[in-house]
């Protein structure tokens, strides 16, 4: 692990004590600074207090306020990562929290090398220092911009909006790939690390955000287009721009 991995601080909440104290000690034995709490309480509170905390791991069904609500709260206020653990029976579960600005799941029961692997995944697409395009620090299309350093969206009227790290990922990898198509295990692939299932819907609840995001019509996308049978293609020209 790289030193800059080491000073990572990850914020887990779980009511399950057990689940809770693995963690922690399992991501500690890995060189990450852990902070965990029984519920979503004190949240907002401690990414007041502690600014570093770089990624969340919240658990969906706790009593009280649920993961959910924590979710939309943290979002709000904040782009801090947060990768939701559900019930592995619960498919719901997995495209809300993604619809409402989660960056990754792990279904429960699950093995902490896995969530390892999807913490660090995550952490690499939302570092500031990730390796972005040659091109320069925005790249224009269809009227559109993305700041590849502040890692923001530029609407055509000049407004910026702050994108999650899964959004950004995702735009990225269209804008480097421009009319090509790319189907879903190869968007799931580039982007999480992992191959799609057939009823993995991820990605789908991810391009339905991202088209959101661009003012696109649903049932008539112009920029990021539905390629039936094939996947997604990015149909516009690229160009660096300032």
């Amino acid at each position: 692990m790289t030193s800059a991995e080491q000073s990572k601080q990850i914020l887990i909440v779980d009511d399950d004590r057990e689940i809770r104290e693995l963690l922690e000690s399992y991501l500690q034995k890995n060189g990450y600074r852990v902070v965990a709490l029984e519920d979503g309480t004190r949240v907002s509170e401690y990414l007041q207090a502690d600014p570093c905390i770089d990624l969340i791991v919240l658990d969906v069904m706790m009593p009280g306020e649920d993961g959910f609500s924590v979710c939309r709260r943290v979002r709000a206020e904040s782009e801090t990562p947060i990768i939701m653990l559900t019930a592995s029976a619960e498919e719901t579960d997995r495209i809300v929290g993604l619809e409402i600005g989660a960056d990754d799941y792990v279904a429960k029961p699950f093995n902490p090398r896995e969530l390892l692997a999807r913490i660090k995944a995550v952490l690499r697409r939302s570092s500031p220092t990730s390796a972005g395009p040659a091109k320069g620090r925005f790249l224009c299309f269809a009227n559109w911009r993305l700041d590849t350093v502040n890692r923001d969206l530029i609407d055509p009227q000049g407004v910026v909006m702050p994108l999650s790290g899964a959004d950004y990922s995702l735009l990225l990898l269209f804008l480097q790939h421009p009319n090509q198509v790319l189907s879903r295990d190869d968007l799931l692939g580039l982007t999480r690390g992992r191959e799609a299932s057939p009823y993995d819907r991820s990605i789908d609840v991810q391009l339905s955000r991202l088209r959101q995001r661009l003012g696109e019509d649903a049932k008539d996308p112009h920029i990021i287009k539905t390629v039936r049978g094939a996947g997604y293609v990015l149909a516009a020209e690229v160009e660096p721009g300032q």
